[in-house]
């Protein structure tokens, strides 16, 4: 998904840079860009896509870890340790809500 998403980000980017049209248009989708991301139910969508992408990451550490025992790197457990850690708290994300 987040490869979906970069790769849309640079086509619009690149139709940004490369159109004709100008500035005139440029500001037209950074407007439109913005009214939707300002969207209530377009912030809640995402909010709940990230809580359940949350919970499979986290049902998906739990099978594999239970599967593959002490075989992980050090390096590799500790860095999945600090993810772990770094995701949880009650800071707000870029959308102003909170990571919950």
């Amino acid at each position: 998904m987040r490869y979906r998403l970069t790769f849309v980000a640079g086509l619009a980017l690149g139709y940004v840079l490369g159109t004709r049209a100008g500035r005139e248009r440029y500001e037209q989708m950074k407007k439109s860009f913005r009214e939707v991301s300002q969207n209530p139910a377009v912030r809640n969508t995402v909010e709940s896509a990230t809580q359940q992408g949350r919970d499979v990451a986290g049902k998906a550490l739990h099978t594999v870890s239970e599967k593959v025992g002490d075989r992980v790197p050090e390096s590799v457990a500790e860095r999945v340790r600090s993810l772990r850690e770094r995701g949880q708290g009650d800071t707000a994300d870029d959308w102003g809500t909170s990571n919950t």
